[in-house]
């Protein structure tokens, strides 16, 4: 029988890496603060998953000043829009692969 799970992204085993990538997927962009109260995760989570992303180049990340006040925002790559999707599709085929006909 054919390996069904082959095709699935370790990177995003995670449930906050891949809240992270699903809300990047259908935003232009999102800040820390937002992804933080979005996945109800603590500062170290998201600085830790964003941080894994980054270095699988999946997730780019910009810094810059709002009124002197530090701002992170996270947008997906091209690399990291394309292996999401891969990664969808093989969700997907696995679900589909369960049913009898």
């Amino acid at each position: 029988m054919k390996n069904i799970i082959g095709n699935i992204n370790k990177a995003f085993d995670h449930r906050i890496r891949l809240g992270i990538m699903s809300i990047l997927m259908v935003n232009e962009f999102a800040d820390f603060k937002s992804l933080k109260e979005l996945l109800g995760a603590t500062d170290g989570n998201i600085a830790s998953h964003t941080k894994a992303l980054e270095k699988q180049k999946y997730i780019k990340v910009e810094k810059s000043f709002i009124n002197r006040k530090p701002n992170t925002r996270y947008l997906v790559t091209d690399k990291g829009r394309k292996a999401f999707q891969e990664h969808l599709d093989a969700l997907e085929k696995l679900l589909n692969s369960g049913k009898g006909g």
